[in-house]
């Protein structure tokens, strides 16, 4: 076999062939090479985790007028290795009356929680780690446990400002679920099926022209599910100094930090996988793994842009606006969507395919023109209550 073609394979094969050579029985060998590939994954995404730091501090010096890092090593591009020995050597702090065993679980998890999702994720057609047939079941599941760490890392802090501010990233992260949920549907109803690489495969046309309103939505819910702006009220400079991670010191703070920046990372893949085909363009991913591979960073990486242009150019909202534009409208138009994509996708299954994309994009035409003109409904009557307390207020005096 040619090793371009499968390198995983060849690979695997190859260690099986030394392991038994040394001796070592099947199954432990097994166990020996899967252990192996699960540590080769984790490297090569703590190592794009570690440039995703100067990327981020790059793209928001551009943003912000600066240069950002320019100093240790060409382009600056060093920065991050120093930036994790300075973490290293920093004085690992645990703050008194502590709970000293969650409190120091709570950050792993936090990392834990992100790369266990990478476990599902097609990075080729022929590597595909665990592909399970509901791997979005695998998504949800395995993204409970962020939302688990961060309440750890409040509640076992023993400070009233890690905890206000764990109680409003879980609160912001419960609520956005349900319409990132909702619209995860939408890819398994075109796809008929819950597995990752079916909805990839499925893709001949990319779900982002059949369901752009469904993307859009995603990728709010994603952006409130990080916790950054417009949404990163567990961090309120002004209110909670620092949030949930407001007591943690060193590489502790580092690991969440680092778990924020691979999550978003993770979003744009998730975001490019359900909407823009994954690892596939133009048939390239038959050439080699390794064009697949190239394919489905470079749309995460363009997803991730995306996330870093809108949390660097919108001001931080309320946490009762933010609440309110999900439960009321948010929630409302993804259920919406999901129910008229269902019953579009069975009245024109039968269709010719432009047939079946144009009754799709008129869908979200019409779902998302009449949320609109219902919040234009509601704000006008908001407004002309508003200016008549106004009149009363002035009338009294």
């Amino acid at each position: 076999m040619n090793f371009w073609n499968d390198p995983l394979k060849v690979a695997a094969d190859w260690l099986m062939g030394v392991f038994a050579g040394w001796g070592m029985n099947e199954t432990a060998a097994n166990l020996l090479v899967a252990f192996l590939g699960v540590l080769l994954l984790i490297t090569i995404l703590m190592v794009i985790d570690i440039f995703l730091v100067w990327i981020e501090r790059k793209v928001v010096s551009r943003f912000q007028d600066r240069i950002g890092p320019n100093r240790v090593g060409p382009f600056g591009l060093i920065q991050p290795f120093a930036d994790i020995v300075k973490l290293m050597i920093k004085e690992d702090t645990t703050p008194n009356g502590a709970d000293k065993v969650v409190y120091n679980l709570a950050p792993i998890l936090s990392m834990m929680s992100v790369l266990i999702l990478w476990a599902v994720v097609p990075l080729a057609p022929v590597m595909l780690g665990v592909d399970l047939n509901a791997g979005i079941l695998f998504i949800i599941a395995a993204g409970s446990i962020g939302t688990l760490s961060i309440i750890m890392g409040g509640w076992s802090s023993n400070n009233k400002f890690s905890v206000i501010g764990a109680f409003r990233q879980v609160a912001v992260m419960v609520s956005f679920e349900i319409p990132m949920l909702a619209t995860l549907l939408i890819p398994t109803i075109f796809a008929g099926s819950m597995g990752m690489n079916a909805i990839i495969q499925s893709q001949n046309i990319w779900y982002v022209f059949l369901s752009p309103l469904a993307a859009l939505i995603f990728m709010i819910a994603a952006i409130a599910e990080l916790g950054r702006a417009p949404f990163d009220l567990a961090e309120g400079e002004s209110e909670l100094v620092s949030g949930y991670n407001i007591e943690y010191s060193g590489m502790k703070f580092g690991m969440f930090y680092a778990g924020e920046l691979l999550h978003a990372f993770t979003f744009g893949g998730f975001w490019s996988i359900f909407f823009f085909g994954g690892y596939r363009f133009f048939g390239l991913e038959q050439i080699s793994p390794a064009f697949g591979i190239l394919i489905i960073l470079f749309k995460a990486m363009i997803g991730y842009w995306v996330i870093m242009w809108v949390k660097y150019t919108m001001m931080r909202i309320r946490i009762d606006q933010m609440l309110s534009f999900n439960w009321k409208f948010l929630t409302p138009v993804a259920f919406v969507l999901v129910m008229v994509t269902a019953l579009m996708n069975a009245l024109l299954s039968s269709a010719s395919s432009w047939l079946y994309i144009a009754g799709m994009i008129l869908s979200n035409i019409i779902v998302a023109w009449v949320a609109l003109e219902i919040v234009r409904s509601t704000a006008k009557q908001e407004r002309k209550k508003v200016e008549g307390v106004k009149v009363v207020a002035e009338a009294h005096h």
